[in-house]
């Protein structure tokens, strides 16, 4: 099943569906019954500066899904690249991103989702992270509330590589940010972060699929969400450590807030062990904001408002202050401080 060939088909029947248990949360096939036309050429000028222009040393443009990007970092170099993948318009478009980073390279993705309108859009991106290579990921999808986006990335490890990932996003209508790791062990490092923030009736689905193929590796993950109105989160989680994989320390958590009675969280974190001599863990938490937080900080004064806002926001803190690069953090906590006062 490929969502790309689903799109330039224009067969609706090759979209996945609640019957696919990895999408039966995200239903595509029961919600676009008619194939969308092709998306038109877009100007990206029209969409003015993007979130993370400011911060890097190159910017790179996927408008519509109209061309193919590659991103490569040599041997020992350093790169911070700004990655825009705009959507507007009724159409349907589908865009590839292959990222390399050579042995000692380093790279700071900065990517984006911005989007106008009721578009069908699929980015589909591989990243390779050689030997002593490090990679930090920072995702902002901002689409559009009509629009039906869906990200897959694949990343392939080597020993001693570092990979580190956050995604943050607002949802859309419907909305599938998904991450499949393989890991090599050998002292790889990953850390694999989430934020959704919903309100109305918007919808993200956070996935990630991480696979431990070897000995001694570690991946460390923490996912944080707030839905308010009519919006749903949903998280799947996996985590994989292959027979033979053992020493493997995997841990990760998924903990959300739901303020309102409509709103709606589906949680499935799992942890499937082959091996021997492991530390691997998981917790998942969902409920409603502490009522003794915010009965004490409504008897300092703070209106109620102002106060839940202010407990949402430490909530999802923690996820902020574990992104390394300072002026993307600082952007990220803008975004969640906007987006908890907005809504």
């Amino acid at each position: 099943m490929s969502i790309a060939a689903a799109i330039r088909a224009g067969d609706t029947a090759e979209l996945p569906g609640k019957r696919d248990e990895d999408w039966r949360w995200t239903d595509l096939r029961g919600l676009i019954r008619q194939a969308p036309p092709p998306s038109q050429p877009i100007e990206p000028a029209a969409f003015g500066e993007g979130p993370f222009d400011a911060l890097a040393h190159e910017v790179r443009v996927l408008a519509n899904g109209r061309e193919d990007i590659r991103i490569e970092v040599g041997a020992g170099g350093s790169r911070v690249v700004a990655l825009r993948v705009l959507a507007r318009g009724d159409g349907g478009h589908t865009g590839r991103v292959a990222v390399t980073v050579a042995l000692g390279g380093r790279l700071t993705l900065l990517e984006s989702y911005e989007g106008e309108g009721g578009y069908l859009g699929h980015t589909g991106l591989t990243l390779g992270v050689s030997e002593g290579a490090s990679v930090e990921r920072i995702v902002l999808a901002a689409d559009s509330a009509d629009g039906v986006s869906v990200s897959q990335a694949q990343v392939q490890l080597e020993p001693g590589a570092s990979y580190a990932q956050t995604v943050l996003t607002s949802g859309a209508r419907r909305q599938r940010l998904e991450t499949q790791v393989t890991h090599p062990g050998g002292h790889a490092e990953l850390r694999m972060d989430g934020v959704y923030l919903l309100a109305d009736k918007r919808h993200a689905d956070l996935t990630t699929v991480v696979t431990h193929a070897a000995v001694d590796g570690t991946t460390d993950q923490l996912t944080k969400g707030v839905v308010r109105d009519q919006a749903r989160g949903v998280f799947q989680g996996r985590i994989v450590v292959a027979e033979g994989a053992d020493r493997t320390d995997a841990r990760m958590g998924h903990h959300a807030l739901i303020l309102s009675d409509r709103a709606e969280v589906d949680a499935k974190p799992e942890l499937e062990i082959y091996a021997d001599d492991v530390s691997c863990a998981h917790g998942n938490t969902v409920g409603a904001l502490d009522e003794d937080a915010l009965f004490y900080a409504r008897q300092r004064g703070i209106p109620e408002a102002e106060a839940r806002a202010m407990l949402t926001e430490a909530f999802v803190g923690e996820v902020v202050d574990r992104i390394a690069h300072e002026g993307a953090r600082e952007i990220a906590a803008a975004w969640v401080a906007q987006a908890l006062r907005s809504t």
